[in-house]
C-alpha cells in the first residue's frame, strides 16, 4: 500500500509547526513530508493537496524533498492548491479533480523600516518569484517569463486549464469522450453542436404538401406532410439518442 503524505491547510516552517499543533489548526511542514519520505524507503507515494499555500521556503522545500525521492510520487490536487502548495504540486506526476482550483501569484511579504529597507525587500521578492517560476516552468515546458506573467496576474485555474498549461499531467474522472468535450469549449458548445446537428437532420417541411395534407384531411383522407425520407429520419434519431447520452 502506497504511503500518503497530507498537503493540507497552512504550509508552515518546522520551528512554527508546534504552534498550529498546539491550536488545534491544520499544517504541514518540511519535517513531516520527511518523515513520510524515510519511511517509505524507495515505494511509491502519494500526496494529497488541499492547502491556501503558507510560507513559500516551507514549500520550496517539500518541492525539493518530493523531487529528489527515489521513488515515485503521485500527487493529487483534492481541493485547492494555492500559492506555496501549487508549488508543492509541482513535485510529481500531478493529478486534479475536476472540482479543483490551482492559484499561482507573487510571493509576497511585510515589512518596516526606510527607503532602502523597502528597495531591498523589493528586490528580494523578485528574486524569490524567479525561483518560484522555475518549478512552473521545470513541470510544464513554459517560459519563464509566462510563468512570471501568469504569476503577475493572480491565476486561477480549473482543472483543465492547468492541464492544457501543462502544471498536470492528468484530470480525474474524466473519460476520452468527457475529455474532448472540455477541450473543444466545454459541454454547453458540445450540446449547442448537438443540437443544430439534430435540428439540420429533421426532414423539412414542405410548404404544398402541408395544404396537400391540409385540404385532405377535410375530405378525410390522411396523407403524411413530411417528405418520406427514412434515412434523414434514422439520423435524427441517432442524433437525438446521442444527445440524450451527452446530457445524462
Amino acid at each position: 500500500m502506497p504511503f500518503e503524505i497530507g498537503i493540507r491547510g497552512c504550509i508552515v516552517e518546522d520551528s512554527d509547526k508546534w504552534i498550529y499543533d498546539w491550536f488545534g489548526e491544520t499544517a504541514v511542514c518540511p519535517e513531516d513530508v520527511r518523515k513520510v519520505l524515510s519511511e517509505a524507503r524507495g515505494q511509491p507515494v502519494n500526496v494529497l493537496v488541499n492547502s491556501y499555500g503558507g510560507s513559500v521556503f516551507a514549500g520550496s522545500e517539500i518541492y525539493t524533498n518530493l523531487m529528489d525521492y527515489a521513488g515515485e510520487v503521485n500527487i493529487r490536487i483534492d481541493g485547492l492548491a494555492a500559492s506555496a502548495a501549487s508549488v508543492v504540486a509541482m513535485g510529481g506526476r500531478c493529478a486534479m479533480s475536476p472540482t479543483a482550483q490551482i492559484m499561482i501569484h507573487n510571493v509576497s511579504t511585510s515589512v518596516a523600516g526606510d527607503y532602502r529597507d523597502m528597495d531591498k525587500t523589493s528586490e528580494t521578492l523578485r528574486i524569490a518569484n524567479h525561483t518560484i517560476a522555475s518549478a512552473y516552468s521545470i513541470k510544464s515546458g513554459m517560459a519563464l517569463d509566462e510563468a512570471l506573467a501568469m504569476m503577475d496576474e493572480e491565476t486561477w485555474m480549473t482543472a483543465q486549464e492547468a492541464k492544457d498549461k501543462g502544471l498536470i499531467d492528468e484530470v480525474l474522472f474524466i473519460d476520452e469522450e468527457q475529455r474532448s468535450i472540455f477541450a473543444n469549449g466545454g459541454l454547453m458548445n458540445s450540446l449547442k453542436n448537438s443540437a443544430k446537428s439534430l435540428y439540420a437532420c429533421i426532414p423539412i417541411l414542405d410548404k404544398e404538401k402541408m395544404i396537400e395534407a391540409y385540404n385532405a384531411r377535410r375530405e378525410g383522407i390522411e396523407k403524411p406532410i413530411v417528405n418520406d425520407d427514412s434515412e434523414s429520419l434514422a439520423r435524427a434519431k441517432s442524433k437525438f439518442l446521442n444527445l440524450r447520452r451527452i446530457e445524462e
